[in-house]
């Protein structure tokens, strides 16, 4: 049932009117996929991720991203892959349930509508994770949602 509640479909950060990239989240981690450019060899690509930071590229070019992340995340527990042509980076976020706006800090924030639906999304989530046997896919809120960071106690 929870797969009912993941993202259905992926945020576009778009600059200059190109896709820099697309990018979703759930309770405890973000995910951004980058459409890598043909013909470079995979072992080319880099990706540094810190706690507040993210940095990619192509070796011995400028980076293609390098830029401070809305929100801190896990390194230990964040990592990149490569498959069909796209890097996929999942952060690990430090704050469960934390509902971001952007991957990156002030760059292609969410308007206020998705970002509430997002935070309704994620608050359904977290209602199903603690609530294993029931399902949530078909619940609403009426009126503002509470952020599921710390809606009764905060998370478990």
């Amino acid at each position: 049932m929870a797969e009912k509640l993941a993202p259905e479909k992926r945020h576009s950060f778009l600059h200059n009117g190109q896709e820099v990239f697309e990018w979703d989240q759930t309770l405890e981690e973000v995910n951004i996929y980058i459409n890598l450019p043909p013909n470079v060899n995979s072992k080319q690509f880099y990706c540094k991720i810190q706690s507040r930071h993210v940095e990619l590229g192509i070796k011995g070019n400028p980076p293609y991203l390098n830029h401070e992340l809305t929100c801190p995340v896990k390194t230990d527990s964040s990592f990149w892959t490569l498959e069909d042509d796209i890097m996929h980076i999942t952060l690990q976020k430090r704050d469960k349930g934390q509902t971001w706006a952007s991957p990156i800090q002030g760059q292609g924030q969410l308007d206020p509508y998705s970002s509430d639906l997002e935070q309704k999304r994620l608050m359904l989530q977290r209602f199903q994770e603690e609530n294993p046997g029931f399902d949530f896919s078909q619940a609403q809120f009426s009126g503002n949602c509470p952020d599921p960071r710390t809606f009764m106690g905060g998370i478990r």
